[in-house]
C-alpha cells in the first residue's frame, strides 16, 4: 500500500502549492502506531463546508461509526456548479489503532487508483480533537472548525501540503 498520496496531475496542475506549513507529520516506516479507537474521533462526525483547491467550494461528511468503521466523503468542486473530484474515506479500527483509507474518483465516477488499490494513512499520534496520520492531519480549529491537511507530490516530484479549512454545518 502507498503511504504518500499522489494527487493526480489534473488536481496538482490546478494548484500552486504554498510553502510546507508543517501541519502533517511523517515517521520512519517502523513506527508503532499508538492505541486508539473510533470513540476518540466523535468530534469529526457531521457535515463540513469550506474552501478547497483554487479557492473553490469543498465539502466533507463523516457518519457515526458502524462495525468498527467511520465512513466519510469529500467533494472538491471545480467551480460553483461542477465537481472536480470526490473521495470515499474509511476510518477504521485495526490492530488496536486507527487507519484511514481512501479512494479518489473523477466527476464521472472513474477511479484514480487501480481497482483494488487505495491510499492508506497510518496513525502517528492522537490528541484531544486531533488525529495525526502519516502525511494526513485531521484536527479541530476552534469550536466549529476542521483543518484537513495532506502531503502531496507535484508532477515535478516536489512534496507540499494542501490545507483545507472547514466549518461545521450541522
Amino acid at each position: 500500500m502507498r503511504v504518500w498520496p499522489l494527487i493526480v496531475a489534473s488536481a496538482a496542475a490546478l494548484v500552486s502549492f504554498p510553502a510546507l506549513s508543517q501541519e502533517t507529520r511523517t515517521v520512519p516506516k517502523d513506527h508503532v502506531p499508538p492505541p486508539a479507537t473510533l470513540e476518540q474521533m466523535d468530534w469529526l462526525i457531521g457535515q463540513w463546508t469550506g474552501e478547497g483547491i483554487g479557492g473553490q467550494p469543498a465539502y466533507e461528511s463523516w457518519l457515526p461509526p458502524t462495525g468498527g468503521t467511520m465512513v466519510g466523503t469529500f467533494v472538491q468542486q471545480a467551480d460553483a456548479d461542477t465537481i472536480r473530484f470526490t473521495e470515499h474515506l474509511y476510518l477504521m479500527e485495526e490492530a488496536g489503532t486507527l487507519v484511514l483509507r481512501l479512494k479518489h474518483f473523477n466527476a464521472d465516477l472513474t477511479g484514480w487508483e487501480e481497482k483494488d488499490d487505495m491510499l492508506t494513512f497510518r496513525l502517528i499520534a492522537m490528541e484531544p480533537c486531533a488525529a495525526y496520520f502519516r502525511s494526513l492531519t485531521l484536527r479541530c480549529e476552534g469550536d466549529n472548525g476542521l483543518l484537513a491537511a495532506v502531503r502531496v507530490k507535484s508532477d515535478g516530484g516536489e512534496i507540499n501540503e494542501l490545507i483545507f479549512r472547514f466549518e461545521r454545518t450541522n
